[in-house]
């Protein structure tokens, strides 16, 4: 017997409705026939039980087929599913645990894929890869709206931690469910269930059973089975470090080119420029695209190509000693490959100030998204930065915030930042433009509680109490883990082509008889793209373009 079904509220308009639950037509089902196999269902027969590892995916031709969000002791009702209509979302793309269940509505018929044959039909059959990858896109959405996951997370808007915990979940597209201990009154009935003293936050439950106390995002990605589907130890055509937009635009042409292509990533898809609240720049998009939506697709785009990309791994040593190359990580085996793209990107500078690490997550963010925003609403927040991401943070905020205090050392904005932001920044009365204005002291206990000031023009230094400082100025390089690998620049960002002289050359012992070809390092085969590249132009369009033409020179390497 089955409990008796909650149902959820509707999920869309009409009018989305047919793009999330599409019908194919009789051809179309015929062409996915042709992949896969024919197979009778019976009422009540479960076909992928939530938490599942292996999930097909499956197209119904005849009966009615009903997904189910599984609770403690009753199931809510998604979705039912009848003649000509398939299941999935983009799990199915990453190999990922299914998050709901999938169950016979009634007896009937329908055409089973495993993930192999789903992904060829996606990539060699554009009209059905058009309606697939679109329903999966709008159903994921749809999950991470309404909270349809298989995680709890148990938190505090007062912990930097539940803050890190919430991005990450966020930015790799995860959905989840929240209970804030100060807000959420039946918050005591799921601590005592579980034995979670309030001290333990932020806290997982992963699907109704395993409890993670403060985790680290590796043991995030290891209890949600993030990287579950990938096996590391094939010899790879291609190693990608880093999935900011240099990196998925590499894996996109590279996987779609046919190369095997291996993706490792410490946080979450995007880089740097997953955190911004909007780019509206970048070809294609005329009303602007968050930065998060932008990584999200491409990381769709990569996986339909075949790409396997490893989330909260880090990269800890270069080994180009021979062929292959290998990379070590923070866990687990090195993996291998014929050629490596480095797009570990840049990340903004940490201030000069003392132990500026103590207010990380609590009052001092380096990104700007909705989350952030949520903490700040109808108060008073200072954006540290002359670029077009501080820019664009000044006025995302400036929609919530009671006011937005914008510090640039310079003085103005016209040299670093675009005129159309300027103009904004310039026109918005919640935003005040402090030039030759930097900050001196962070105060305050557990959270940030005060900011001191100096005006350079005046000489004057002021303490105001605000709670919320955006910082986004400078560049570090993520490089560190190269340890001597590749020449590096005197600031540590890599060298690369025409960059490298002679000298360093002859120091790196390149050995071949050509030179480096452009975007190649000090070592034969291995690239740098992106803002971690010694004079890259730090935008996202540029970084795509180095992506892609990186891999024309991988494939000329593999032929050497």
């Amino acid at each position: 017997m089955t409990e008796p079904l909650a149902t959820a509220e509707p999920l869309t308009p009409t009018a989305r409705i047919g793009q999330l639950f599409p019908i194919l037509t009789p051809a179309q089902v015929e062409r996915v026939a042709a992949q896969g196999r024919r197979r009778s269902i019976r009422r009540g027969e479960v076909l992928v039980e939530a938490g599942a590892a292996v999930v097909p995916f499956f197209v119904v031709t005849a009966g009615q087929v009903e997904i189910v969000r599984p609770s403690c002791e009753t199931e809510m009702l998604v979705a039912v599913q009848g003649p000509g209509q398939f299941t999935g979302e983009v799990q199915l793309l990453s190999g990922r645990r299914a998050l709901v269940r999938i169950r016979a509505r009634e007896a009937g018929e329908v055409i089973e894929l495993d993930r192999e044959h789903l992904l060829a039909l996606v990539q060699t059959d554009s009209e059905l890869s058009e309606i697939l990858l679109r329903a999966f896109i709008l159903r994921r959405v749809e999950l991470i709206a309404h909270g349809f996951g298989d995680v709890v997370l148990i938190g505090s808007n007062h912990c930097a931690g539940t803050l890190r915990v919430k991005e990450f979940l966020t930015r790799n597209g995860h959905p989840y469910t929240y209970i804030d201990l100060d807000r959420d009154a039946d918050v005591q009935t799921v601590l005592d269930r579980f034995h979670i003293a309030a001290t333990d936050v932020p806290v997982l439950i992963c699907r109704g059973a395993e409890v993670l106390r403060n985790p680290t995002t590796q043991q995030i990605a290891d209890g949600l089975g993030f990287n579950a589907a990938i096996d590391q130890a094939p010899i790879r055509d291609l190693l990608i470090v880093g999935a900011g937009p240099a990196g998925l635009a590499a894996a996109v042409y590279a996987a779609s080119e046919g190369l095997g292509v291996l993706v490792i990533e410490t946080n979450a898809p995007g880089g740097q420029a997953g955190a911004s609240s909007k780019i509206e720049n970048y070809l294609g998009f005329p009303t602007g695209i968050s930065g998060q939506a932008l990584a999200a697709r491409a990381y769709t785009q990569a996986q339909k190509f075949g790409a396997q990309v490893i989330i909260a791994q880090n990269a800890t040593r270069l080994a180009c000693g021979r062929q292959p190359y290998s990379i070590e990580l923070g866990t687990g085996p090195r993996v291998s490959g014929r050629a490596i793209i480095i797009a570990t990107g840049a990340e903004y500078r940490r201030p000069s100030l003392e132990n500026p690490s103590r207010f990380e997550g609590a009052g001092l963010y380096y990104g700007a998204t909705y989350m952030e925003a949520q903490l700040c609403v109808a108060e008073e927040v200072i954006v540290v930065g002359g670029g077009n991401s501080a820019g664009q943070a000044a006025v995302f905020l400036a929609q919530t915030a009671k006011r937005v205090q914008v510090l640039v050392r310079a003085d103005g904005l016209a040299a670093s930042m675009s005129r159309y932001l300027v103009r904004r920044l310039e026109e918005n009365p919640a935003i005040v433009l402090r030039t030759q204005t930097e900050i001196v002291a962070l105060d305050g206990a557990g959270h940030l509680e005060r900011v001191r000031w100096r005006d350079h023009r005046s000489g004057t230094t002021e303490t105001h109490n605000i709670r919320h400082v955006f910082f986004m100025a400078g560049a570090s390089p993520n490089t560190h883990w190269l340890d001597g690998g590749v020449v590096r620049d005197e600031k540590g960002f890599i060298k690369t082509g025409a960059d490298l002289s002679p000298d360093e050359l002859t120091a790196a012992q390149w050995p071949l008889a050509r030179a480096p070809h452009l975007l190649e390092t000090s070592r034969p085969g291995v690239f740098a793209v992106g803002d971690v590249r010694a004079g890259s132009l730090k935008r996202v369009a540029s970084a795509v373009g180095e992506g892609s033409i990186a891999v024309s020179f991988v494939h000329q390497v593999l032929h050497e």
